[in-house]
């Protein structure tokens, strides 16, 4: 257990002390070919063993309660990395259907092409995941809040359903955050993270993350090291300066979204908000039970189906891809994170042509909503 709260874990956890220099900030250790004579496991970015990338995975390894730690170069990374760990032709896995985009991409294309067989469950419910669980399953994955619609599971449910059926719980926790979440503290067995989101939150870094045991961190390492999905130095020091502050960003994220979800709730030009801190969300009591914020993202479907016109419209909030950053941005799912599925894959998920999901930054939320609120009365 950690000794210390999350805000002093963000900027002093893991952080390398020059002796000669005592610097605030860990050095940059530059180099990629380290001496080798008398050493058991040479220094080798590749290996995941550099000063600076095991200074950001042991701040990862705090904020997420768990053992150990791998950052990796993308949210991609670490999911194939640990996917590919622990599943082999033959075996069976169980995901939730709501997913990222990128990751739905890579089951449907990819998985069955090196015999790993899965079922996709569209719901949020845990015993519909317990049907779907086979002799040779061996792993449940989840995301919660999920992407686009930020639906809510049970952590503690789903945790007991893998452990009771001797699988593993794999969860991507990059919406909530580990200043919202933390799935390990309800015995989920493996957390991903796209760091590129808010763990950095500066939209200038792409880079993963995964934490568990040691044990199974070190399985993951063994196949992430033939990937080759590893992080340069430089990447690693600004992740780990913009981890410092994780816990600002996101309290001020959670406060703005909640103000400009209700805020949406309430206009006429409206037709649904999805926000797990909404007391109309599905969700709201599972959310309100295992986190400790309600996030930064949120998504909603105006009346008005020009949604191209609207986000034209803004001035203040950018059309842009990706999440999490300190600055509020719109994006349609179906024009970008969700645009490889079909449409026929999109409408299971109930995501809609007309759907807008916001990130919202660390602006003044009066700013915000007066943005969003001169763009959807100009249609």
């Amino acid at each position: 257990m950690n000794q210390y709260s999350k805000e002093t874990l963000c900027v002093h956890k893991g952080t390398i002390i020059d002796p000669e220099d005592e610097g605030a900030n860990s050095p940059v250790y530059t180099s990629t070919s380290f001496g080798y004579l008398d050493k058991e496991t040479p220094v080798y970015p590749r290996y995941f063993n550099t000063k600076n990338q095991k200074a950001l995975a042991e701040k990862l390894r705090a904020l997420e309660n768990g053992e150990s730690a791998l950052a990796l170069s993308s949210g991609m990374a670490a999911i194939t990395s640990t996917l590919y760990a622990f599943l082999s032709q033959g075996d069976h896995i169980v995901f939730m259907s709501a997913l990222y985009g990128g990751t739905l991409h890579f089951i449907l294309k990819d998985l069955n092409r090196f015999g790993i067989e899965y079922t996709l469950v569209n719901s949020t419910h845990p015993e519909d995941f317990e049907q779907a669980i086979r002799e040779n399953t061996r792993a449940i994955y989840i995301e919660t809040p999920s992407n686009p619609l930020l639906r809510i599971i049970d952590l503690e449910e789903m945790a007991r359903l893998a452990k009771s059926n001797n699988i593993l719980s794999i969860i991507d926790n990059t919406f909530a955050s580990p200043i919202n979440q933390n799935p390990i503290d309800w015995w989920f067995d493996i957390v991903l993270h796209s760091a590129t989101k808010y763990l950095n939150g500066h939209s200038d870094v792409t880079a993963g993350a995964v934490i568990s045991t040691r044990d199974k961190i070190n399985r993951i390492w063994e196949t992430a090291r033939n990937l080759g999905g590893s992080l340069n130095a430089q990447i690693c020091h600004l992740l780990e300066r913009s981890l410092k502050t994780l816990h600002i960003r996101v309290k001020t994220q959670n406060e703005n979204a909640l103000q400009i979800a209700q805020f949406l709730e309430d206009h006429r030009g409206i037709k649904k908000v999805w926000y797990p801190g909404l007391e109309s969300h599905v969700g709201h009591a599972t959310a309100k039970k295992q986190m400790k914020g309600f996030g930064g993202m949120l998504s909603f479907e105006p009346e008005n189906k020009n949604i191209i016109e609207l986000q034209k419209r803004l001035e203040l909030i950018r059309p842009a891809v990706s999440l999490g950053g300190i600055d509020t941005t719109i994006t349609s799912p179906v024009m970008t994170s969700h645009k490889s599925l079909s449409q026929e894959e999109r409408e299971k998920q109930g995501i809609s042509d007309s759907l807008l999901r916001l990130s919202v930054g660390i602006e003044n939320p009066d700013d915000l909503i007066y943005d969003l609120k001169q763009a959807l009365e100009s249609l």
